[in-house]
């Protein structure tokens, strides 16, 4: 018989998760290795006609690359919300989902490997705040209500969400620290730190492991092909992208309602 979580169990657990949530996104979003962050103009056109007036073969690659949607580009700081989402589910979430498919690689028996759910929350929950943010809902209770509601179903009270006493919420800072430890250190490899947080982050959520396997999954199809030894990674990839890009639909119907902030 499966476990009963309560809603305030549910809470405890995604608290600090939510917390922990914000600098391994900061380290992703704000990665500038290149340097490229206001370094060029936000105009395609400005950049097209520097890049025929004369700047070095290094320079003209420096611009392609700040052409890039990616984080720390001028065209990433001009894109919609709507775009940025996408960027956060189809590219990060593609890594993620990559991750979490690797377990099917033995078929029908490492599917059921208590790695596979742990890791696919921590991947839908980093997509979720991440998605959160980029429609301005940086509000962390109600960002632990939005994943309890497109992840679990749950439908928490504000008051759980946020904790209840000073004590609760210092505490629910000081475990973030710990699963996130180590993402904002310069000195460390940040992929390594970002691993590691994430192995912490799923090893937290199997806390609620019960609830686990309400989250939104692939379909009926992925799961067949999710079956087969070897080829069942690419079951698990496409089942996990599938439900990324479901939640994201999902998410924002959320904040729309609950908020009335834009979709767009």
């Amino acid at each position: 018989m499966s476990e009963v979580v309560s809603d305030e169990r549910v809470a405890t657990v995604l608290r600090p998760f939510v917390r922990a949530c914000e600098p391994v996104l900061r380290a992703l979003r704000e990665s500038d290795p290149l340097r490229l962050r206001g370094r060029f103009g936000t105009s395609g056109a400005d950049a097209e006609t520097a890049s025929e007036t004369g700047p070095g073969g290094g320079e003209r690659l420096l611009r392609r690359l700040d052409a890039m949607r990616v984080p720390g580009s001028s065209t990433w700081d001009g894109m919609t919300v709507r775009q940025r989402c996408d960027w956060w589910s189809l590219r990060v979430g593609r890594f993620l989902a990559a991750l979490v498919g690797l377990p099917r690689f033995g078929g029908a028996i490492t599917s059921r490997l208590p790695l596979r759910n742990a890791l696919g929350t921590v991947a839908q929950g980093l997509v979720l705040v991440a998605v959160a943010g980029e429609h301005g809902l940086h509000d962390r209770a109600e960002q632990v209500r939005m994943i309890a509601h497109v992840l679990f179903g749950r439908d928490l009270s504000r008051r759980a969400a946020a904790g209840e006493s000073a004590e609760q919420r210092a505490a629910d800072e000081r475990r973030a620290a710990e699963l996130a430890g180590g993402v904002d250190e310069p000195r460390r490899s940040r992929a390594g730190a970002l691993g590691r947080a994430v192995w912490r982050m799923a090893r937290a959520l199997w806390e609620i492991h019960s609830e686990l396997d309400s989250r939104p999954q692939g379909g009926v199809g992925y799961e067949l092909i999710g079956s087969v030894p070897v080829v069942g990674v690419l079951g698990g990839y496409l089942g996990e992208r599938s439900a990324l890009r479901r939640i994201t639909r999902e998410a924002g119907e959320w904040i729309a309602a609950e908020h009335g902030l834009s979709t767009g």
